[in-house]
């Protein structure tokens, strides 16, 4: 993408655009900040046959999974509401043999995002996983879950997970820019690996902000502009989970969903409500306040606690001074480019 394009469009559009039948579909955000608006509207699209990518394995599998959006899953985490002799669609699905999924630790999930973000092939973990389930049991990876090698400096066995490089990522941020210089502060978790392993980027943000802003703190950017397709302006898009500095997490409302997501009716009522009831997040957000009034929101908005400000400030912003004279020769363009022909080191 190029960096100075405005890349601001709707849900709709950015996952019509962006996100296709048969991809691997990450979702960045580790528990806090879950893109929840945008999976709605995957839902709302009825994308089919995704290989889901989450570590939080929290509300956005479970929903992809319920719209029967999910063919595979890669997770270091099942909610598996109920426990053994409960259920989620995840689990549901799972048990009923219509749902392949490849099962992480934390860390050799992020070893595999790590790999995709630097561009390596593998990435090498602890060899403890060897004596663990999770390395003798495979599903659709099967031989290259993991793969051991002889170090060939240490001649002891070494422990591989192969690059993960999604199809396309979405990720919630706190704010962003048209152009899609992202800025995201509080726990990283996977955040940013996850955006930046993948091949396309979706960024939803409370807010969009004028450039000026992203640059006055760069520090908070996360994914730079040219790595973005699309910018998706979404108050409340993570609800009912939190963003720091915006709201808490909503207790009701999580409580309704876990709580439908334990049967299959409570389920299929909650998505025809909730999500195809709902034509975009603005209508979501509408539904919620008619029901339960604006108070619920209100009590659970972030109070101010600002952080100090940085001092990015310089003598100049420029090497070339008020008369157009590079600051360390006092030469103009024209007399450097004369310079350089006479030197014999400028060729046209």
């Amino acid at each position: 993408m190029i960096r100075n394009t405005d890349k601001r469009m709707s849900a709709q559009e950015a996952v019509a655009e962006n996100v296709h039948d048969g991809d691997t579909f990450i979702v960045g955000n580790y528990t806090l900040g879950m893109p929840l608006g945008f999976i709605y509207e995957v839902a709302r699209q009825k994308k089919k046959g995704l290989t889901l990518c989450s570590q939080s394995g929290h509300m956005s599998d479970e929903i992809l999974m319920a719209a029967g959006c999910v063919e595979r899953l890669v997770t270091a985490y099942v909610t598996n509401l109920g426990g053994d002799e409960g259920g989620s669609p995840v689990a549901r699905a799972w048990k009923q043999g219509k749902l392949q999924i490849e099962d992480y630790t934390n860390y050799n999930y992020n070893a595999r995002l790590a790999a995709g973000m630097h561009g390596f092939s593998f990435m090498q973990v602890f060899e403890g996983i060897l004596h663990t389930d999770l390395f003798e049991k495979r599903s659709f990876m099967g031989e290259n879950k993991y793969k051991v090698i002889t170090c060939p400096f240490t001649g002891k066995d070494t422990v591989l997970v192969p690059a993960l490089n999604p199809d396309v990522c979405v990720i919630h941020v706190q704010r962003a820019d048209k152009f899609g210089n992202a800025q995201y502060w509080g726990a990283m978790g996977s955040v940013q690996a996850a955006a930046l392993a993948s091949k396309r980027i979706i960024v939803s943000c409370e807010e969009i902000v004028e450039h000026g802003v992203v640059q006055s703190s760069p520090h908070f950017t996360i994914i730079p502009a040219f790595r973005v397709d699309a910018v998706v302006e979404m108050p409340w898009g993570a609800h009912p989970s939190d963003v720091l500095g915006y709201y808490n997490i909503d207790k009701l409302a999580s409580a309704i969903i876990l709580g439908a997501l334990q049967t299959e009716a409570g389920t299929k009522a909650w998505l025809d409500e909730w999500v195809y009831g709902c034509p975009d997040h603005s209508a979501y957000l509408k539904h919620y306040i008619g029901l339960f009034g604006p108070e619920f929101l209100d009590a659970i908005k972030a109070r101010a606690f600002y952080s100090a400000p940085a001092n990015y400030g310089s003598a100049f912003t420029t090497i070339w001074d008020e008369h157009n004279r590079e600051r360390t020769m006092w030469a103009t363009p024209e007399e450097l480019e004369q310079f350089m022909k006479d030197k014999g080191v400028l060729y046209e």
